[in-house]
Formats: structure tokens, C-alpha cells, sequence
């Protein structure tokens, strides 16, 4: 049964943080997305799931972070930015911190 990304949240040995923390110009992977069935399907419809990596172009006000996924740009307000958690990215998809 998926959880939201629960379990693979517990399994990721990398701190997780909301979204809308993330800096300007930071790629993150998307681990745990902590809303209803409404939000999970709203992302979906953008093309926006569990293990996706995104690179957030602007952390703005109230919370508001652009993000860019394959090209494609997306505004989430700050009520979505806090509910996805997300773990930085180094280059090749490893793990900041990672061995």
C-alpha cells in the first residue's frame, strides 16, 4: 500500500525539509508529499510525483516556490511548497551528503 512516500522517506538516510526552504538554483528530489488524495492528484496532473527531481528557480513570497521539471514550469503556492518534502541533489542524482 503506498503511504505518500512514507516509506521510502523512512528508508532515505538524507534530512528531507519542506519545499518551500529550498534556495534558488538547488535541484531536489521530491520524497514524501504530505497532503490529501486532492494535492497528490493535483502534482500528478502536472506531471509532478514521488522520486522526481526539480530545480527550483525562485523561492518567493509566502512561501511560493517556481520549480522546473523537464522543461516545464510550475508555480506552487506556498500551501503545496510546504507539503512536499524534498532532499538536495548533487550532480549525477546522488545525494548531497551521500557516499
Amino acid at each position: 500500500m503506498d503511504r505518500g512516500g512514507v516509506d521510502r522517506a523512512l528508508k532515505n538516510t538524507e534530512p528531507s525539509f519542506p519545499l518551500f526552504l529550498s534556495g534558488s538554483g538547488e535541484k531536489v528530489r521530491i520524497v514524501l508529499i504530505r497532503g490529501g488524495a486532492n494535492l497528490k492528484k493535483r502534482l500528478l496532473s502536472m506531471g509532478i510525483q514521488l522520486e522526481d527531481i526539480v530545480e527550483v528557480v525562485q523561492s518567493g513570497n509566502k512561501g511560493a516556490v517556481l520549480i522546473v521539471k523537464d522543461e516545464n514550469r510550475f508555480m506552487l503556492g506556498g500551501g503545496m511548497a510546504q507539503k512536499i518534502y524534498v532532499t538536495k541533489e548533487r550532480e549525477h542524482g546522488k545525494h548531497v551528503g551521500g557516499s
